[in-house]
């Protein structure tokens, strides 16, 4: 193959040095001013422009490490621990567990996976900068982590080959949600008003409005139609927080870009709890608040990029997320779902496969039944959506039993 030819290539017209590089290597000290402790970074790659993830945001003992187009999944997020001077773990967000150099293998191509932190000089790396990238070096084998065959594709796995200063084995640190709040877990608690908001047309926000828990109402009839207005019309990196939505709703909260709804409370849905409308790419976050009586459903993306959505609970509701399946524009579209509680609901989302949308969950409770991920054939706008399976599968529907709870 191409790699292997280039390797070849580099190796032999090295070959009187090879051993002092590797033994450089082994005792160059790590750029400590390259991390800062405590940060969750995305590590994309130079050479695909993708991310590190544990595939499937699976949180299980020996689960692959690969690479993945960026979507907002606490599995592309990573910090650096500390292991002792000059030496760094790498912690996957989602799941706690460290990057593991798999059975302590020494040979070029052993894989990746994660495992509970140890002391194992396997899950340790020193961590040289080159230029405004990194590269990482692990202290049990000398080698590079890298992506494999120079791969661009989603999947390719995360290796170690022996050092060459490929654009494979260099990552550039990427911070990850550092300025979105935290993750809350689900109430199924509907909280206390603190007071009344008159609410006679749209309300456009910039920047943030806090609501200090008062009840917004009314807008709009309480029906399905798609004419009415917003209630909330949230600019490119707004946050509206602490809010109850009182019915009728109108068509709840228009987000024009990436946006951020935390701690807000719909009492009756009506049309849509809020619609996704940015075509900039880019993660919107919905944390905490909850929702009820959704005949359809309650998070509509028609704009692109991921919509992440955690610590929400869901009654009575047709859907909790749905990719547009027949938008005048047709974008891929992915949403990550963690931490929620759904009682009396259809569907947790549903996505169009055609289109490459992914949907990713971890820590869902159903109370009764519910389908976890609707895959359909997107269609033009005018036609209707195909459904053509549920179900995980590894591609566009992300998610294993262990991360399920019926009750």
């Amino acid at each position: 193959m191409a790699r292997q030819r280039h390797r070849r290539w580099l190796l032999s017209a090295v070959v009187l040095t090879v051993v002092a590089a590797v033994t450089t290597v082994a005792v160059r000290s790590a750029d400590a001013a390259t991390i800062v402790q405590g940060t969750w970074y995305n590590l994309v790659n130079v050479n695909s422009g993708k991310v590190m993830e544990v595939t499937g945001a699976s949180t299980a003992d020996g689960a692959t490490v690969t690479q993945y187009s960026s979507n907002g999944c606490q599995c592309q997020q990573f910090r650096f621990e500390s292991a002792g001077t000059g030496w760094w773990r790498i912690i996957a967000r989602h799941s706690g567990k460290a990057v593991d150099l798999w059975e302590w293998n020494t040979a070029d191509g052993a894989e990746y996976r994660q495992w509970p932190i140890s002391s194992g000089n396997n899950q340790q790396f020193s961590v040289q900068n080159i230029g405004d990238n990194i590269q990482l070096i692990n202290r049990h084998s000398g080698k590079a982590l890298e992506v494999w065959e120079w791969s661009t594709a989603n999947g390719a796995r995360i290796s170690q080959f022996t050092d060459l200063n490929g654009a494979n084995q260099q990552w550039r640190l990427v911070v990850a949600g550092t300025t979105t709040p935290t993750n809350t877990n689900p109430s199924t608690s509907w909280p206390t008003k603190s007071g009344d908001a008159s609410v006679s047309g749209t309300i456009k926000v910039s920047g943030t409005l806090d609501g200090g828990m008062k009840r917004y109402c009314c807008i709009g009839d309480g029906g399905q139609s798609e004419s009415q207005d917003p209630m909330f019309e949230l600019a490119n990196g707004a946050t509206i927080k602490n809010v109850i939505i009182g019915a009728p709703a109108g068509d709840g909260i228009h987000c024009l870009g990436t946006c951020t709804i935390q701690n807000v409370w719909w009492e009756d849905v009506g049309e849509d709890a809020a619609t996704f409308l940015g075509t900039g790419g880019g993660t919107s976050y919905v944390i905490g608040g909850g929702a009820k009586s959704a005949s359809d459903k309650v998070f509509q993306h028609n704009g692109n990029g991921t919509v992440n959505i955690s610590g929400f609970y869901v009654e009575n509701a047709g859907k909790l997320y749905r990719a547009c399946g027949n938008c005048t524009n047709s974008y891929q579209r992915n949403v990550v779902v963690d931490n929620i509680i759904a009682k009396s609901t259809k569907v947790i989302a549903g996505i169009n496969i055609n289109w490459g949308d992914t949907a990713r969950f971890t820590r869902i409770t159903v109370y009764g039944s519910a389908t976890i991920c609707d895959k359909y054939k997107g269609a033009p706008k005018g036609s209707e959506p195909t459904h053509v399976g549920s179900g995980a599968d590894g591609v566009n529907c992300f998610y294993s039993a262990s991360d399920i709870t019926y009750r």
